[in-house]
């Protein structure tokens, strides 16, 4: 249960507090304390929700009680209970940080409603700052999914590259093999950059239908097509202040490419079925997995729309070109897969590990860590080569 902390010399006085707010706060516990001294010991040996503290006291004054008190722990909310003569120091107590002042004799009314207002906002505090830590812990989470692992040179390329790019708003396109990791290096782009407070809208270009891609992509309005029963949002105007990721964008409709290109050109898109023209300010990230030039050669990619999308171009290797990286990966994935199962987390000797550095890994990334999950399920305390020959068919 919550506490109250009373802090007044005159007992006559403090009884009826304790007597009045009792009754209406049922849900919170009150301690009284007689002089200013015993009231700081008091705030010293636990936090309490609110104190209420009378300005003129023995052995140490309500002032300075609030100054101690704030200086141990500045989140104590307090109300100060003043005589008429006092209420220079009472303003002075305002100013020192006390959340209000109530002047002698005291009306109950005006006191039940501030006590209220004060234990409200102190409610609203701490919730806020849970919120805040949870908010704190889930963006570890989402770093930590994201993480790039390794120290091969070709790693450590493309990590100076996201360095030198970040800061800017130039539009990269990022280039390789599927799961080699390009979602990630989108990622460490968006959070480095000015721009991480704001949002990043994820976009797979190959699993939307091409008749969907512009409503995605642009928003639509109510009844202009079959099925569009409400007005809807596009991914460009919900990045707005923050990154786009176009993922897979060599799989987009030739359409739909020029209606980007126009967004791009503009800083505006036009939901389907809508005159209005709508300010966007978005960076835009694309990935693909494809040879963009024969693409270009091929009649199936606008060649305006590259060019306007690959100011900047990082590629990404496969895994089979930078198996050094396996060590390290291989414990990142074992971290978070006992994360994810609430496991202890299961090693890998080193023979398991070069047994996986000498396999192929045609999936990349993404296959590495299927294999990873799939031998500390089935494999032994420690995951060994015999397991890696059991478990893994190449």
């Amino acid at each position: 249960m919550q506490k109250i902390l009373i802090v007044e010399d005159e007992k006559a006085i403090s009884g009826v507090l304790h007597s009045i707010l009792s009754d209406e706060l049922t849900d919170y516990e009150f301690v009284i304390a007689e002089d200013g001294l015993e009231g700081y010991k008091q705030v010293e040996k636990e936090d309490f929700a609110l104190v209420i503290s009378d300005i003129k006291m023995p052995k140490l004054s309500g002032t300075e009680l609030l100054k101690q008190s704030l200086a141990l722990k500045p989140d104590s909310t307090f109300i100060m209970i003043s005589g008429h003569a006092d209420i220079d120091s009472a303003v002075s107590c305002l100013r020192d940080g006390a959340y209000d002042f109530i002047s002698k004799p005291i009306d109950i009314n005006r006191l039940i409603t501030s006590v209220k207002n004060a234990l409200a906002k102190e409610t609203l505090k701490k919730e806020n700052k849970n919120l805040q830590t949870e908010n704190k812990t889930l963006k570890k989470k989402v770093n930590k999914k994201y993480q790039m692992i390794g120290e091969s040179a070709g790693l450590q390329k493309i990590q100076d590259m996201i360095e030198k790019v970040a800061a800017s708003d130039a539009r990269v396109l990022i280039t390789g093999p599927n799961g080699a990791g390009k979602e990630l290096v989108a990622h460490a782009i968006h959070n480095q950059s000015d721009r991480a407070r704001g949002p990043m809208v994820e976009v797979n270009c190959a699993a939307i239908p091409s008749e969907l891609i512009e409503s995605e992509l642009f928003g639509h309005v109510k009844g202009s097509f079959t099925g569009a029963i409400k007005d809807k949002q596009g991914k460009f105007e919900q990045a707005n202040g923050g990154t786009i990721f176009l993922d897979e964008i060599g799989d987009m409709s030739l359409i739909a490419q020029a209606k980007v290109l126009r967004a791009l050109q503009e800083s505006k898109v036009s939901p389907v079925g809508s005159d209005k023209e709508i300010k966007v300010d978005v960076r835009v990230l694309a990935a693909t997995n494809k040879n963009m030039q024969k693409e270009i050669e091929a009649g199936r990619f606008r060649e305006d729309l590259y060019h306007r999308l690959s100011v900047i171009e990082i590629y990404v290797p496969p895994l089979d070109e930078r198996k050094e990286d396996i060590k390290l990966l291989v414990e990142h994935f074992s971290g978070m897969i006992a994360d994810e199962h609430g496991t202890a987390v299961k090693k890998f000797d080193d023979k398991a590990v070069d047994a996986l550095k000498a396999l192929s890994w045609t999936g990349n990334i993404r296959e590495l860590r299927n294999v990873v999950e799939r031998l500390i399920i089935l494999g032994g305390n420690t995951v060994s080569a015999e397991d890696v020959a059991s478990f893994v068919r190449k």
